[in-house]
Formats: structure tokens, sequence, C-alpha cells
């Protein structure tokens, strides 16, 4: 967002001056992330986690595009071209570990970024498309993941591409045809291993063309805060750089401490140990899971299992596993409040924290066995996902009596002192 007292970019040296007239790319890096580009001063870490997010991307595309180079999409020898990587090309190891925990710290991120937008009403007006670009974002990540997850081709990859691809088939008339569609043919074979491979090399890119309008509509109204209150002055904000990215480069050092740990001393810690098996179409794993970040998905969707109104038990767990994301879409909507932030909303907090407890159980849940008591603790949580959303948020929404807002951004950071809420940023 450009404020009036934003500085501008002036190109001093002639050739940046030559550059600036002819492709103003410095304009536009210095305007985006630089000293033109003007923060609130209040942002807390919780915030470091959309650079983060971003880091992560590019982690995920650099140490893929070496894995691709060394990969045969082929259920022949896919598995032990992975194996081959791992134990034969220079630093082939690194690659291959630094992709797949890469994934897990990528899914990390994005889960506590998009938590912080439900407690801190990111998703309200005006930052609307922000939230749904986001959203989006989320859905080519598990799409990517899930066919990523399939290409070493061991037993866990095998058995998930068929239970997940087997979903399809609960979709009335279309479902079944839609499956061989995708797979290419009946069952997870090479036809649905190229695939896989090929979108799985291609939606990351897909993925960086979303970041960059998410971040476009993201300047557009500025960055929202932990107050919820809009920019009114100068001393509201302050430039992006140097400030920020300081914070910025913290947290980098903090998340790389934490990723280089489990890279190099823990690499197959969330991996499961059946994926180091080939895949073997005769021999049904006794407990398939998939990767944990999809776990309260899948906990949702083995809740439902007995048919409801003649709809299939089936059915309706595919329609609540995406609905549970797809609900996500109409949250500006479903939230009246005009309060963005829950620090000044006393009963959406604590249910706030509910949902949170919730989301933990359906992680659990996801990764337990499909059986009591696991499948019903998987509905009770369901169910209260869902109410959360359509019934709880609605009416705590329009039944709740905030707390008093701080008049501004400053005066939430440096108290009511006239001279200090007024004073201009140094």
């Amino acid at each position: 967002m450009s404020f009036p007292w934003a500085k501008v970019y002036t190109p001093e040296h002639p050739f940046m001056k030559w550059m600036d007239e002819r492709l103003p790319l410095p304009r536009l890096v210095y305007n985006a992330v630089g000293g033109g580009y003007e923060v609130p001063r209040n942002l807390n870490y919780f915030w470091n986690f959309g650079f983060l997010a971003g880091l992560c991307l590019v982690i995920q595309i650099v140490t893929g595009i070496v894995m691709a180079m060394h990969y045969a999409a082929n259920t022949g020898v896919a598995f032990d071209s992975i194996e081959m990587t791992v134990r034969d090309v220079n630093w082939g190891w690194l690659m291959r570990y630094a992709h797949a925990n890469g994934a897990s710290a990528f899914f990390v991120v994005i889960y506590i970024h998009i938590f912080r937008g439900f407690f801190y009403g990111s998703y309200k007006a005006p930052r609307e498309m922000v939230w749904l670009l986001g959203v989006v974002i989320f859905l080519l990540m598990m799409a990517t993941a899930f066919m990523g997850y399939v290409l070493p081709w061991g037993q866990m990859s095998f058995w998930g591409a068929k239970v997940i691809t087997g979903l399809f088939s609960a979709i009335p008339l279309v479902g079944e045809p839609l499956q061989q569609w995708l797979l290419g043919g009946f069952a997870p074979d090479n036809a649905a291993l190229n695939r896989f491979f090929s979108l799985h090399y291609l939606l990351p890119f897909v993925i960086l063309g979303v970041v960059i309008l998410h971040i476009w509509a993201l300047h557009i109204p500025g960055s929202s805060n932990p107050t919820g209150v809009e920019v009114k002055s100068e001393s509201d904000t302050v430039p992006f750089y140097p400030y920020y990215v300081a914070k910025d480069g913290w947290a980098i050092g903090v998340f790389a401490i934490l990723y280089c740990a489990m890279v190099f001393f823990a690499p197959n810690y969330l991996g499961h140990p059946d994926n180091y098996i080939p895949a073997n179409p005769m021999s049904t794993p006794a407990h398939i899971v998939p990767e944990w970040y999809f776990w309260p998905f899948y906990a949702i969707l083995r809740a439902f299992t007995a048919n409801i109104f003649f709809i299939p038990a089936k059915l309706m767990g595919v329609l609540a596993m995406f609905g549970a994301i797809l609900v996500w879409f109409f949250l500006p909507w479903l939230d009246r409040s005009p309060i963005r932030s829950a620090s000044y909303r006393p009963v959406y907090k604590w249910f706030f924290v509910v949902l949170c407890l919730d989301m933990l159980v359906l992680f659990y849940c996801g990764g337990a066995e499909a059986k009591e008591p696991y499948v019903m603790i998987s509905q009770i949580a369901a169910l209260y996902y869902f109410a959360h959303f359509l019934i709880i948020l609605p009416i705590v929404s329009a039944i709740e009596k905030p707390k008093p807002l701080p008049f501004s951004i400053t005066e939430s950071v440096l108290g009511k002192d006239e001279d200090a809420v007024l004073a201009p940023s140094a």
C-alpha cells in the first residue's frame, strides 16, 4: 500500500537511471520489499511465517529440480532411482532429505500462517482476496504433496495412491471414468506415475504464480496487524527495510536450525517405514496412512461410517474432506464481527482455542488406526470442526461484545501518551 509519507525510489547512478526508465525492476523491488513499502509497526513474530512460507517454496523448487534430474518415472525403476540418488549421487542424500523434510516444514509454516489468520481476522475486508488466494495456494500444496508422495513408489506410495484416487469413484455417474482418466488405467501403474510426476513438477511453478498474486493483493490494502486497527498516520508504520528484513532474518535463522536438525539428524522421522519397501500390488500394508499433514482431513474422511439419507458414507466422507477446506473460502462472510483481532473478542478467543485443540485431535485420529475409539473421536471432532465455522462463528460474531480497540496502532505500542501517539516516526 502506498502512503503519502513512503519513501520514493530515486536512482542516482547513471546506469540505474537508465535501467529505471526502460525496465523499472529496481523500483518494483524497492516498493515491494524495500524502504518504499511501509508496514504496521506492531507486527509480531507470527507475521514472519508468510516470509518463511516463501522460503520453503524456494527450497522445494530448487531441491525438486535437482531430484528430477536423477528420477525415472517408470514403475520398474522409480524406487531404485530414488535409492541411487541417495547412495550414489554426490550430495544426493542431502537433496532427497531436504526435499522430503522441506514438504513437512512447508506445511508446518503454512498451518501456523493459516491459524494466525483465523485468530487475527486476516480474512476480513479489505483483504478478502488475499485470503482467498491463500486458500487456493493451500489446495495446490495438498495436490502437489500427494503426487510427490506417490513418486518414490514404495508400499505406502502405491497404496496411498490407490486409496486416494479411489475416492473419486464415490462421485455418482462420473466418478469411475474420472478415476480411470486420472490414473490412465484401472489401478496405479506406469501411466499414473508419469502423470503424477509431470504434475508434481509443474504445480510448484503454478503455486509460485499464485504466490505472486497473493503478495500483489496484499500490497493493495497493506498488511494487517495484531490489533486489527488500520493505519492512520506516519507514526503507525515503519519501512519494511531494514526493520522487518532484520526481523525476518532472525526468523530464518531459527527456522534453519530446526530444519537442518531434522535433515541431518532425523531425516526419516516423519516418513513411514513401509515406504522403504518397493511397491507390491499383491501385498496390502496393515495400516495405510498418508503423510502427517493430511491427517486432519483423512480423519474427517474416515469419520463417516454409515449412509446418511441414502447418501453413501464414502461419498459423504469425500464431500466432508474437501468441504473442510472449502469452508475457508466463505470465512470473510461467515464472520460478521466488525472487529478483526481475537485479542479484542473475548468469546471468540476461547472458541479459537477449542478449534486448535479440535485440530490436534483430528491430527492424532488421522494417523491412528481406523478402529474404535478413534473413529468415534474423529466423528465428534469433525462435527465440532464444521460447527465452529458454520454455526458458532456466525452466532458469536453477531452477539459478542468486543473489548475497546486502541485509537491507533501507535497507541497499542506506546500507550496513550499524547506526545508518543502524535510524534512522527524517526
